[in-house]
């Protein structure tokens, strides 16, 4: 048994922080309920595809979830997703607060109905600011967060990193938050109003070591942390391709200069602790470059494993799919759907009394409006209507 089985989660998010969150939530075992548009959840339409509206980037963050669709924009649809409010454990959504009224979704007036829910508002900032209301997405909040800041100081230009981080952390911060309402309602009997934002979610993920100096009120130096921020580094270029290696203690990079056959360097008062290690740390990468392309990969694979370096090769995204670990611990799941074919997923990545949760068939849009619907005793609403008239203006 999965430790949120007997939890319902009534979900109003889109795109890809909101379905990652819930999609936590689903893999833990909680009962996910999609609540999508008439015309579903954009994501259904980016990426390849062999079936309208399970595109890969639906397929990729929608899994343990159930699909109703409710035009949100018809009074009876809105009084349906209030009943299935009414009796679930979580209402989350990631609607800008200037719409929550007009929806008649607002915090208090759901809680008073239901004291146990749990409401979870995902945001691109904290509703109290200037900047609340705003619309955000990633590459907006990498750029305001710091992220494209660091790419700067590292490559001279600001760039974006090359995957939807913001969304992707927020996510997880949004599933671990809600965890903790539904653990803290488990002592007081009463639900929470948890509040998300984006923007303040990835100031702390890049401040955790680029605070630096600042962490000191008067400063201590600058921001940014030294060495991730060294133009050198990067994997190191071998005889005949590339390694990951980090000699990061003061035995690691005695170990490697030995190794290397520059024992003379160890002694160096540059390298020779961890804080002149830091403040040298260009120097250092660009002497250990020199020293890492005289041998091959292999070499110092086998090397390393002797000294106790970390080190491992230099992975392809192809090559995660045949990676010996994760076929070893069953990472990847094999579905098969009549219209779709095979498909490949990954896996949940936790395991609970050695056991991975299991990876289920994200819905078909709208694939189970009778079933979620005859459950809660509501009459069965003909979805199709308000797409027949077309859509209405907001």
């Amino acid at each position: 048994m999965l430790p949120l089985q007997g939890i319902r989660v009534i979900d109003l998010t889109t795109v890809a922080m909101g379905p990652l969150a819930s999609q936590w939530l689903g893999d833990f075992g909680a009962d996910v309920i999609k609540i999508e548009a008439p015309d579903g959840d954009s994501t259904r339409q980016t990426g390849p595809s062999t079936e309208a509206g399970m595109a890969t980037m639906f397929l990729s963050a929608n899994r343990n979830k159930r699909s109703v669709v409710l035009d949100l924009k018809e009074p009876e649809a809105r009084e349906t997703l209030e009943r299935l409010i009414n009796s679930a454990d979580v209402f989350m959504h990631n609607i800008r607060p200037q719409k929550l009224e007009r929806l008649g979704l607002e915090p208090e007036k759901l809680i008073e109905r239901n004291p146990r829910l749990v409401y979870a508002g995902l945001h691109g900032f904290g509703e109290a600011g200037p900047y609340g209301g705003r619309p955000a997405y990633d590459d907006i909040i990498q750029g305001l967060s710091g992220c494209a800041d660091l790419m700067r100081r590292q490559t001279g230009e600001p760039q974006y990193f090359p995957t939807i981080t913001a969304d992707k952390t927020t996510g997880l911060v949004a599933a671990m938050a809600i965890l903790a309402a539904l653990t803290g309602r488990a002592t007081s009997g009463r639900g929470a109003i948890v509040e998300v934002p984006m923007f303040e979610c990835m100031v702390g993920f890049n401040l955790l070591e680029h605070l630096y100096g600042r962490q000191f009120v008067p400063p201590h130096g600058n921001m940014g942390y030294p060495r991730v921020l060294s133009r050198h580094r990067r994997p190191y270029r071998t005889s005949d391709g590339f390694i990951c290696m980090l000699p990061y203690t003061d035995a690691h990079w005695h170990a490697f200069f030995v190794e290397a056959g520059a024992a003379e360097h160890a002694a160096d008062p540059r390298f020779v602790t961890m804080s002149a290690r830091t403040t040298n740390i260009d120097e250092l990468y660009e002497l250990a470059a020199g020293l890492i392309a005289q041998y091959s990969t292999g070499h110092w694979l086998a090397a390393c494993e002797r000294i106790g370096v970390p080190a491992a090769p230099v992975l392809s995204l192809d090559d995660l799919i045949e990676d010996p670990h994760l076929d070893a611990v069953d990472f990847f799941s094999e579905l098969h759907d009549p219209a779709l074919g095979d498909l490949l997923m990954p896996g949940v990545p936790v395991l609970f009394d050695g056991e991975r949760p299991p990876v289920g068939m994200p819905p078909r849009l709208g694939q189970h409006n009778d079933e979620v619907l005859g459950e809660g005793g509501i009459s069965k609403i003909d979805a199709e209507e308000p797409r027949a008239r077309g859509p209405s203006e907001d």
